[in-house]
């Protein structure tokens, strides 16, 4: 199997692998920013009010509304990106300007390029930009599926929809998307990298299961930091996306609206849901990613 098939197909199970299980916390996060009422209701004033709404309504299995359209969006996003990660990074490597003095690294299991702290910061915005853009319609149907203002049948007839409404539709919120995600990879993969190779000089790294939660570790602290750096772009990103009145179809409109509507403390409004979702997919999403590279090459280093 060819080295792009490996990041492929090791990036899509990282997708699949998250996306079945945190979409409860993609779906109460869309239904707590979605809101643009001062004061919410008295029963969805806290998370588990949300919740508890879902399940009351639909049942337990409420939580897990619009599966189907983020395992759509983020299996392909996942491993278009990890991909392009790798590609974009190796190709960096070659340049003096990013990359990084080879060293013995006898601790380390990486099989990832190294590059500085600018490289890695360049490399991340640039694949995450790329792909938000590319799969940005999948995005909409995602945020408007785990939305109740929304109805359909299905995600065929979902998508015809989308397309008929033409280009501006297609890629409504894709500014602040950007803007959150672009800031969001950078900074995670700057900080996975220094993260992972500063814990691995005290944590030996002789089996699977210590690179696997080395791995973990460093990809989970990383999000964390680069999530509450960049989720007021999500609020707006998510209002652009699922509502459909005029003042939220401009950024700086969305952005006017939400300041007038609940103040500066609206920008983060379902954080600790991105927070936790964000740390959790990012713990998995890295440790299966790394793991299944190493995994399948490990054959191939013993040939």
């Amino acid at each position: 199997m060819s080295s792009v098939s490996h990041h492929l197909l090791s990036g899509a199970v990282s997708g699949f692998a998250s996306s079945i299980c945190l979409q409860p916390f993609d779906l109460l996060k869309t239904r707590m920013q979605q809101e643009e009422h001062n004061i919410l209701r008295a029963r969805n004033t806290t998370i588990f009010g949300v919740a508890r709404e879902i399940i009351h309504t639909q049942g337990p299995l409420g939580l897990w509304r619009g599966t189907n359209a983020t395992i759509i969006r983020n299996v392909p996003g996942v491993a278009l990106y990890f991909t392009g990660l790798t590609k974009i990074r190796t190709l960096m490597a070659s340049s003096p300007h990013f990359s990084v003095a080879q060293r013995k690294q006898t601790n380390s299991s990486s099989v990832l390029p190294k590059l500085s702290s600018q490289g890695n910061l360049i490399a991340g915005a640039l694949a995450r930009s790329t792909v938000g853009f590319i799969l940005n319609p999948f995005t909409i149907l995602k945020a408007r599926y785990e939305s109740n203002l929304h109805s359909y049948s299905s995600l065929s007839s979902a998508f015809t929809s989308l397309v008929r409404a033409g280009p501006s539709e297609m890629f409504r919120g894709f500014v602040p998307s950007a803007l959150r995600d672009a800031p969001y990879a950078g900074l995670f993969v700057v900080f996975y990298e220094s993260i992972k190779q500063e814990s691995a000089r005290y944590i030996p790294q002789d089996s699977a299961i210590a690179s696997t939660g080395l791995h973990s570790f460093a990809a989970a602290s990383a999000g964390a930091i680069a999530t509450m750096v960049t989720h007021p772009f999500d609020v707006v990103k998510t209002k652009m996306q699922v509502r459909t009145e005029k003042k939220y179809h401009s950024l700086l409109q969305t952005v006017a609206s939400i300041l007038r509507q609940r103040g500066p403390l609206g920008f983060f409004d379902g954080a600790t849901l991105r927070m936790t979702r964000k740390v959790l997919s990012s713990a998995i999403g890295w440790a299966v990613y790394e793991g299944m590279l190493i995994f399948m090459r490990t054959p191939q280093a013993q040939d």
